[in-house]
This record gives structure tokens, C-alpha cells and sequence, in this order.
């Protein structure tokens, strides 16, 4: 009766059922209560109702649910009895010196996944400016498919994407990031890091190595770790990727690389570079993931056309994603795939992923073809080059005007270089605390890091944020606490 609350939204009947039931897995009932040797009656209907001054309506409800449940059995003429099995002594658990839960890999991931504290804002990286996406265009286009999309493609869908969809950015990705491809062998997925973790999950055995950029791309860390692969840092220097930079002698199964606009250190991998790694990876066998995530925003020259459209021998796994250029919640991203293996991709995205919606697709397609998503990015590409001069000369025209930048050639942030007796963490806290996110180039190695920095986004802040974020991190690094 006491721990009945008479005004909860869960119900009487529903707490009885709660309640009893809790008693039963905590062995409360023993052999012989309430009946004979072997067996635990509970009070008939109409007495317990009576003890807890409930009606015998909600006992009655709450002994039926317990025993659909398979917690209680009723004997005609008898009762209401607990199921003997919950009668048994318990087994006892050993005692193990260390605690049941997560694998030795499932750790690792998890200690190395660090879930950002901020996502927008000055200066959350890789945001876009989501508050000037054509939304109205947007909504329409996703209603008008919604009113029109046929039955069956409500249902699950094997077909590795809309043909509509595919032959689209197929056309996009020949004509503007000199991709050699056709429709069929696009396939399109759910968001980047499932198409790096299906990469290696279809390419790699578990144990062999990834070659990873260094610093680089968290996500690709922890996607990469998940399929259970060795990780082995590549060194990043100002042509990109050095592939003779890694010292471990096993050779690589994967090589994940951002060549047109390195994460996070800003660097376009050169011509001469990207045909070394290009020759690297077929002397040992190598596949290349290239992650193409934010290439649109070029501001000084067109971008160099992606690695896969050099590639001779099909060894490219080239992935893009939308998230950049339209918004992160449309979780819409895709990839190509050589010929010789697009089914079998296409069969096991299928059976552990799953496709994005059919209504969001359609929409998608309809949004490219029309013309919205090349207006939308020149739009954000005159925007993103304008934030960039602002977060510049508010930079420059504060106390830490002597914090070296990146060149800024493309993409969504900028690197600041600190000196190696700054607190990058400290930093980040106290930033944080005021509302600004600075996010330490430290969480980007896999190694002790050789330099700090923080990576600064400003693709998703208006012009007063900016001022803002700049004021508070040039307060910031004044402050003692904030050096080591």
C-alpha cells in the first residue's frame, strides 16, 4: 500500500503489475506461502483488493497481465499461483575479478570516442549554415513525394538506392569531381562513416591494418576500429598523406585519406603525392577509402579532380556525403564502388544498414536535377568565403592576432597553431563553459600529439558569433590557467 501512488499517470492497475512482478523475480515468494509444499498462491482478487483498498477490477487486471506474461499460472478452483520456476533457489554468480560488459574491442572504441559537448555554434567544426538552406524548397519537394510515393516503396528496399538519385550524382561527380563512374555503381547509404565501416567490414579480416591519416578524421578512427582493424598513422605533411612515413613494416589492407581538403589540418594532397600513394597501394595490395566530404567549397581555384578518377586499377572506394553541403540531418551520403564489387556492397549494406527513406531520395533526386543543389552551393560558398575573411580579421585585429592560421583554400574551418605550452583541454573547458566550442587538435591524433592547435569552425556563424567566439578565446589565452 505504500508504494502505491494513488494520482500517477502510470495507473494502479499497472503499478499492481509492476509491483507483484518485482516481488516474483526478487524471489519474495517462497514455496509453501500462501498454499502447499512446492507452490506460492497469491491472495484471491477480492481480499487483496480488499487489503490495498483498491477495486477488484484492477487486481484482476493486473493478475491477468502477470500471467500472460508467464509470471503467474491459475489452477481452477484454486487461484492464482507464481510459475514454480520462479520458486527455485537462485544460481549463484561467480565472482570475476573483472566486471561483465564490453569486449576488448568495444572498449578500445569506446575510450577513443569522445562525444563532442558542442555542435553548433562558434566554432563547433564541419556545421554548415543550416539556417539558410532553401528549407520551403526543401519541404515541398518532400510533401509532393510524400503524397505520390507508391505503396511497395514504403517496405524495405534492396536496390542500393534510387536510380534517379544515382543517376544524378553520377552526372554531378563525372562533370565536377572528375569521378569516373556510372549510375550503377553508386550506392547510397545512410552517412560516411557506413560506408567506411562497410568498406572494411567486406575488405579487411579482423587485425589486418588501416593506414590512417595523422592527425586525422576521428570518425574514420572509431569506424575503422569497429570493423576491427589495426590502426597505423600516416604522417600528414604539406602535400597530404606521406606514405613514407609509417615505419610499421605490415603492409596496409586500407588507406583512408581526405585528399582534397585534409581533416583537420586544411592540406590538398599535390599531383605528385596522390600518384605515389596511388602506386603504393597497388605494390601491396592496398584498397583506398577517399573521403571527399566537403570538396564543394573550394575559394581560390577549382579543386584537383578526386583520386578515384586517377585511379588505373579500380582500387578507390570514393565516398561523399550531403552533410556539408545541405544539412547533417538529412543523413544521406554515398559511394562508389568498382564494378567487381557494387553487388556485393549493395547486398551486405542491405542486410546491415538498411537505405535512407524513398521519400527522402526522391526528394533529393528531384532537388539536384532542378537545380537547387548547385544555386544552394554557390550561395554557401560566396557565404562560407566571407565568414572565413571575418573570423580572420576578427583574429587579427584582436589580442591573438599572433595565432597562425591555415591557408583556408577550401572547406568549412581553420586551423590556429598553439604553442606547445598552451592547455588545450583547459582551453576547451573554460570555452565551453561560455558557450564557445574549441575543439583541440589533440583529439585528432592517434599518437601523442606533436603540435596543439584547435580546429575552428565557422561555416554555421553569423558575423556577431564570430566576433564573439573570438573575443572569448583571446580573453582565454591570456589566462594563466590556461598554459601548462
Amino acid at each position: 500500500m505504500a508504494r502505491l501512488e494513488r494520482h500517477s499517470e502510470e495507473g494502479l492497475a499497472k503499478q499492481l503489475t509492476r509491483l507483484i512482478r518485482e516481488a516474483i523475480v526478487a524471489g519474495r515468494f517462497t514455496e509453501a506461502s500462501h498454499g502447499e509444499q512446492g507452490t506460492a498462491r497469491l491472495p484471491a482478487s477480492r481480499e487483496l483488493a480488499r487489503q490495498l483498498h483498491l477495486g477488484r477490477n484492477t487486481v484482476i487486471q493486473a493478475y491477468e497481465q502477470l500471467q500472460a506474461e508467464g509470471y503467474l499460472e491459475t489452477r481452477q478452483g484454486a487461484g492464482s499461483f507464481v510459475v514454480p520456476a520462479f520458486l527455485r533457489a537462485p544460481v549463484p554468480i561467480p565472482i570475476r575479478e573483472q566486471p561483465l560488459g564490453l569486449s576488448q574491442r568495444g572498449q578500445m572504441l569506446v575510450s577513443t570516442s569522445v562525444i563532442p559537448s558542442g555542435l553548433s555554434g562558434a566554432f563547433a567544426p564541419g556545421m554548415p549554415e543550416i539556417r539558410l538552406f532553401p528549407h520551403h524548397v526543401w519541404q515541398n519537394l518532400l510533401s509532393r513525394h510524400q503524397r505520390s510515393t507508391p505503396w511497395p516503396k514504403l517496405g524495405y528496399t534492396v536496390d542500393g538506392g534510387l536510380p534517379a538519385l544515382r543517376e544524378a550524382l553520377a552526372e554531378y561527380l563525372v562533370l565536377s569531381r572528375g569521378v569516373r563512374c556510372t549510375p550503377e555503381q553508386i550506392l547510397i547509404i545512410s552517412g560516411a562513416q557506413v560506408g567506411m565501416e562497410l568498406s572494411a567490414r567486406l575488405l579487411a579480416n579482423q587485425g589486418e591494418v588501416a593506414w590512417v591519416e595523422e592527425p586525422g578524421y576521428a570518425g574514420a578512427h572509431a569506424s575503422l576500429q569497429a570493423a576491427g582493424m589495426d590502426l597505423v598513422a600516416a604522417a600528414v605533411d604539406d602535400e597530404g598523406l606521406n606514405p613514407d612515413s609509417v615505419k610499421d613494416a605490415r603492409p596496409p589492407r586500407l588507406i583512408y585519406t581526405t585528399p582534397s581538403h585534409q581533416y583537420p589540418l586544411g592540406v590538398v594532397m599535390s599531383l605528385p603525392r596522390r600518384l605515389a600513394l596511388l602506386a603504393h597501394a597497388a605494390r601491396c595490395g592496398a584498397w583506398i577509402l577517399e573521403d571527399d566530404y566537403d570538396s564543394e567549397f573550394r575559394y581560390n581555384s577549382q579543386p584537383l579532380p578526386a583520386l578515384q578518377g586517377l585511379a588505373q586499377d579500380e582500387r578507390v572506394i570514393y565516398i561523399g556525403t550531403m552533410s556539408k553541403v545541405m544539412y547533417p540531418g538529412l543523413r544521406i551520403a554515398y559511394m562508389v564502388v568498382p564494378d567487381g564489387l557494387i553487388d556485393a556492397f549493395r547486398r551486405a549494406h542491405a542486410r546491415l544498414y538498411r537505405e535512407p527513406p524513398y521519400v527522402t531520395q526522391a526528394a533529393l533526386a528531384d532537388f539536384l536535377l532542378n537545380g537547387h543543389f548547385a544555386r544552394h552551393v554557390r550561395r554557401m560558398r560566396e557565404l562560407y568565403q566571407t565568414r572565413q575573411h571575418t573570423l580572420r580579421s576578427a583574429l587579427a585585429n584582436s589580442p591573438a592576432h599572433w595565432l597562425p592560421l591555415s591557408s583556408g583554400k577550401a572547406g568549412l574551418h581553420l586551423m590556429a597553431y598553439l604553442p606547445m605550452q598552451a592547455n588545450e583541454q583547459a582551453l576547451s573547458h573554460a570555452a565551453a563553459a561560455q558557450g564557445v566550442v574549441l575543439r583541440p587538435l589533440a583529439r585528432n591524433y592517434l599518437g601523442q600529439a606533436p603540435q596543439k592547435g584547435l580546429v575552428l569552425g565557422y561555416a554555421g556563424v553569423d558575423h556577431q558569433e564570430i566576433q564573439r567566439g573570438v573575443a572569448t578565446l583571446a580573453r582565454l589565452l591570456q589566462e594563466k590557467p590556461h598554459h601548462d
